[in-house]
């Protein structure tokens, strides 16, 4: 049995409208974007009706590191089919144990406890929980433009355009202006449970921060007893050519936020690791939050074969060198094409910044009419996120660039004055 195109392209379309988001479909349509995806592999997706296919440069935000259905976590996981299923949450585990140790070995510093939850929104209330809990207090300190999902103290932390529509929030937020430690002096007191930051925010266009900014931070929490909660659920795990995007400042968080690529692409997976003085206050209280699915058996098989594969010799080696060879690439093309502005990146972590608003949609659409999937950042559409999977290779980046060029060559082509006004989607 097949799981792919047992209906025509058409009728899937349209019982997704029907069923699943019809405003979602019409985003898609008024922007001429009907790719379905079918057969999928490494680097790559094909439409369901195989008429093309796409180099995934949007991963899902990272989800896709390893790439589409990496062989070694797939047979891990097939494997694990014939002993295992979710487990009960309530009941100590084996497997979810052993995947806690291995990231005690991997995380930062003296982090040792792991809290476990399907997606990182959830895994961002459990730190903000836990901050709030151990601290007894009630602000919680994010940056503007950050975002660390749509679930309860998770959405409080970010935008407004996500917040807006669903009445009061949890009080106790406010925000900073992301890279600026002096603004975050400014607010940072005893009332303060938490400082929460996305160690370089991707959807607002991949910032990269002042190089005394993290070690500031970590003082400025250090003084006043405030938590420090990095999220890094589309920046760890190997994006930046580091296991961890915040080794390149040599600060260790009291709470690491991870996910997406813990997933290993196949079993959705997400971890809340914490310090150890933190965790007085889930010694008090073990029982304080609970996940149905938090760390299911076949999950932590998941993350641990992905794990394994990441921390072998030379992994983050061509992370870095795959990183290289595009901001070679970068530096042609800005050079030869006035419409680029600049590029931020870190290792394969990249923002693509053109010179105008508008051009991010435009770019989106035209580089996948030269196959390659990446969107636009939510909160600054001048940038195109290029997020490939980690395992890309050197043709594969070429790829990549010689559709930028062709794609920056339609832009300059482009009236922009003459164009009707794009409906910008919130997500891709």
């Amino acid at each position: 049995m097949t799981y792919i195109a047992q209906q025509p392209k058409e009728q899937i379309i349209e019982d997704y409208a029907r069923y699943v988001n019809p405003g979602r479909v019409e985003v898609y349509r008024q922007m001429g974007v009907d790719f379905v995806p079918g057969r999928r592999e490494g680097v790559w997706l094909w439409d369901v009706d195989g008429s093309r296919r796409l180099l995934n440069c949007r991963t899902s935000g990272g989800v896709f590191n390893l790439g589409h259905r990496p062989p070694r976590v797939v047979e891990a996981v097939k494997r694990a089919l014939d002993e295992l299923d979710v487990g009960d949450h309530m009941l100590m585990s084996e497997m979810r144990a052993v995947l806690a140790k291995r990231l005690a070995e991997l995380t930062p510093g003296d982090i040792q406890y792991t809290t476990f939850s399907p997606g990182g929104a959830e895994a961002i209330d459990v730190a903000i929980k836990l901050a709030r809990g151990y601290t007894r207090r009630p602000k919680v300190i994010s940056v503007r433009k950050g975002y660390h999902g749509h679930t309860g103290f998770a959405l409080a932390a970010g935008e407004d355009v996500f917040r807006s529509k669903f009445g009061p929030m949890p009080p106790g937020f406010l925000k900073v202006p992301f890279g600026d430690a002096d603004a975050l002096e400014r607010v940072v007191d005893e009332e303060t449970a938490a400082v929460i930051i996305e160690t370089i925010p991707a959807t607002a266009g991949i910032l990269i921060p002042p190089d005394d900014y993290y070690p500031r931070v970590r003082a400025l929490c250090d003084r006043a007893g405030a938590v420090l909660i990095l999220d890094e659920v589309q920046a760890g795990l190997g994006r930046t050519g580091r296991m961890w995007a915040i080794e390149e400042w040599g600060v260790v968080p009291d709470v690491l936020v991870i996910g997406k690529g813990l997933s290993g692409g196949v079993y959705p997976m997400s971890a809340t690791c914490h310090r150890p003085h933190l965790d007085r206050f889930f010694q008090e209280n073990p029982f304080i939050h609970l996940s149905s699915f938090g760390g299911a058996a076949l999950g932590c098989v998941a993350s641990l074969a992905m794990l394994d594969q990441i921390t072998e010799p030379g992994f983050l080696e061509h992370v870095r060198a795959m990183g290289k060879r595009f901001a070679a690439g970068f530096a042609d093309l800005k050079a030869r094409h006035p419409i680029v502005a600049e590029v931020r990146q870190r290792g394969l972590m990249i923002g693509f910044e053109l010179c105008d608003d508008r051009l991010g949609p435009l770019m989106t659409m035209a580089l996948g009419a030269n196959g390659v999937l990446a969107v636009f950042a939510d909160f600054r559409p001048s940038t195109i996120q290029i997020l490939p999977p980690l395992i890309i290779q050197p043709d594969e980046v070429d790829y990549v660039l010689s559709a930028l060029d062709r794609s920056c060559e339609m832009l300059s082509q482009m009236d922009l004055d003459a164009l009707p006004e794009l409906l910008l989607p919130l997500t891709l």
